[in-house]
């Protein structure tokens, strides 16, 4: 008699518990200024620079920044946590990151965004909650002042404020050298274009190109100091103008880098009319910026900097490349694209 075959019985696979939340994310979010307040002190007292002529221990750097020996060797050990700086030996020396654009010896050098941050962007931000319940700017516009004239007004607020500017731009301004199809064109202008940091670096990639930057009058030496120091003033030029009150000059592309955010709708659309009527038939406008992601949920730096354009501006504001596009359409840009630049920049491109 044949036997019965039966069935093993199956167990049905475990669902993995999950794990316990954990505070630690929170934790890093509400305690996280810690590491980026000791980074800006760090650069305050230019202490990158120092590090770039020899290494150094820390009773040395002690004795140059004159920092108190209560909590100098913690100062500079968590700097080496924060991997800016690297220790060997009982020495300090710049990491690889410090030592390519902390040195104010150096023409890469960004500090002066970090400057700008420790001494204005820090202390205002800390009335983040009153910018969102009022709406208004939290610095210097607060107590019935202005932030363009509190900034160029001073040669010495200037000077850090557009190498501030440099800063934030030199990672984009590479970018669209490399990814712009410049061998089509033969000038160009940025406009707002501050120490000339876009221009310089365009240039140096493009030997065929001939530049300019449109700025404010109290900008022309800052910006031909630094052209010079890259040897460029025969191929780039500074033309003074306000871009509000003057038409913008004439090229075959017009370049806006962290020009768009700081004005309203309206401040926005007329600009982008300007260069539409400055440019030729077929010439292009690049805007570039920390453009919040179209979904609005991935690039925090681009959210952040909307609410940083909250504390600093009366009506600035960041925006989408799907915004930016459709107001260039608008404006009668017959096509436009948009590139992505870094990890949180982008550009968009409008051809006229």
């Amino acid at each position: 008699m044949a036997k019965k075959k039966t069935r093993k019985a199956t167990r049905s696979p475990r669902k993995a518990a999950r794990p316990a939340p954990s505070p630690a994310r929170l934790l890093q979010l509400g305690m996280g200024f810690f590491g980026p307040r000791a980074f800006l002190s760090a650069v305050e007292f230019d202490l990158f620079s120092l590090l770039a002529k020899a290494p150094l221990n820390a009773s040395q750097l002690q004795e140059h920044l004159n920092l108190h020996p209560r909590s100098a060797l913690d100062f500079l050990d968590a700097l080496v946590a924060l991997g800016v700086l690297v220790r060997s030996a009982g020495k300090y020396r710049n990491g690889p990151e410090a030592a390519a654009f902390l040195d104010k010896a150096k023409p890469g050098y960004i500090g002066g965004l970090f400057e700008m941050a420790a001494a204005r962007l820090y202390p205002y931000w800390g009335s983040l909650t009153e910018a969102l319940r009022t709406g208004a700017p939290q610095n210097e516009a607060k107590h019935g002042g202005d932030m363009f004239a509190a900034l160029y007004g001073s040669p010495g607020a200037l000077r850090s404020f557009l190498g501030a500017m440099t800063g934030v731009s030199m990672a984009s301004a590479r970018a669209i050298a490399a990814k712009f199809p410049w061998k089509k064109y033969a000038s160009f202008v940025d406009a707002g274009g501050a120490q000339g940091c876009l221009p310089v670096q365009v240039a140096l990639a493009h030997k065929h190109l001939k530049g300019s930057t449109f700025d404010l009058p109290p900008v022309q030496p800052i910006n031909e100091d630094y052209v010079r120091s890259f040897h460029l003033e025969n191929r780039l030029k500074f033309i003074a103008g306000d871009f509000f009150r003057d038409p913008l000059p004439q090229a075959d592309v017009i370049v806006m880098g962290h020009i768009l955010h700081d004005w309203n709708l309206q401040e926005k659309h007329l600009l982008l009319q300007k260069a539409y009527a400055a440019l030729p038939k077929g010439g292009a406008l690049i805007v570039y910026d920390a453009m919040i992601d179209n979904a609005r949920s991935r690039n925090v730096t681009g959210l952040l900097m909307s609410l940083n354009m909250l504390i600093e501006t009366p009506g600035g504001f960041d925006y989408t490349p799907a915004d930016c596009r459709g107001w260039m359409r608008a404006t009668g840009f017959r096509s436009t694209s948009a590139v992505e630049l870094t990890a949180s920049e982008s550009m968009v491109i409008a051809i006229r």
